[in-house]
């Protein structure tokens, strides 16, 4: 198992500004991080790689898609964005040596049809995430889908949605990730969720039913970890918290409030009790 922190808690786009909290990161003994992967260029990537380096830390990256970029889109020109813009991402995580592109990357966010995801929706994602694993593949970057809660996207909410499109893709470097905000919301029993969900999990958010510090609210993380060793899960453990100190991106997550007083509570409180629990079962 590897600790990691994803860095939207801070920023966006990372830059050398953030170099101190990547610092900080492994001082408190983090493993690695999670880096958002919304613009940029290669040489820019390179450039945050070295001290990632220099600090000894791995990474996964995380992006989103676009209404222009849209996987499930009708429109062929659409879906091709879609598949150009993943295969810019893969490149940008493979420029930082990441391990996992993860994300909602099987639609935009927010966007509603206002019905439920149709066949044809299904068809035109496994054919573009196809795709897109088989660059990723040629780029050693494994993608990881993420399933998210009914009030955030309709065309992939539950574990079963999730584990019937990496079916679907049928490709070893496609899986998907298991959120403990989104599966809190939408999962009736999260421990059996996890064992019927081994075969596809090659990475996993550790987040608050509030967005906050993992441990203060009331995910069932009992059963969360305890089904986690059951399956041997072996991979990445990466924190995602949200607070406000981007307008844009709290608006975007719904972040109204202060849900920690500040981000040192959630990132050092945070991986001890992601510690603490990993050693208890």
């Amino acid at each position: 198992m590897r600790t990691g922190m994803n860095l939207l808690l801070w920023t966006t786009h990372i830059t050398s500004e953030h170099f101190p909290i990547i610092e900080k990161l492994k001082k408190v003994g983090y493993d690695g991080v999670e880096l958002p992967v919304f613009e940029g260029d290669a040489a820019h990537y390179r450039t945050i790689r070295k001290e990632l380096d220099n600090h000894g830390l791995g990474c996964t990256t995380v992006t989103v898609m676009t209404p222009e970029a849209s996987p499930i889109s009708p429109d062929a020109s659409v879906r091709q964005a879609a598949v150009d813009r993943l295969k810019w991402a893969i490149e940008m995580t493979a420029a930082l040596g990441g391990t996992h592109l993860c994300g909602p990357i099987h639609s935009p966010l927010a966007v509603f049809s206002g019905t439920p995801p149709t066949a044809d929706e299904k068809k035109r994602a496994a054919d573009v995430l196809r795709q897109a694993a088989e660059i990723g593949q040629q780029a050693k970057v494994r993608l990881a889908v993420e399933y998210l809660n009914r009030f955030e996207c309709y065309f992939l909410t539950t574990a079963a949605d999730a584990k019937a499109l990496v079916k679907a893709v049928g490709h070893p470097y496609f899986s998907s990730m298991y959120d403990t905000f989104h599966a809190n919301i939408e999962e009736k029993d999260l421990e059996k969720t996890i064992v019927e969900f081994a075969d596809c999990i090659s990475h996993v958010h550790i987040s608050e039913n509030d967005r906050g510090t993992p441990g203060t609210g009331h995910v069932h993380w009992e059963e969360t970890f305890k089904a986690l060793k059951k399956i041997k899960y072996d991979g990445w453990l990466t924190i995602e918290a949200f607070g406000r100190a981007l307008p844009a991106l709290a608006a975007a997550t719904k972040v109204w409030r202060d849900l920690f007083p500040n981000a040192e509570e959630v990132y050092t409180k945070g991986l001890q009790f992601m510690q603490d629990m990993w050693q208890k079962y």
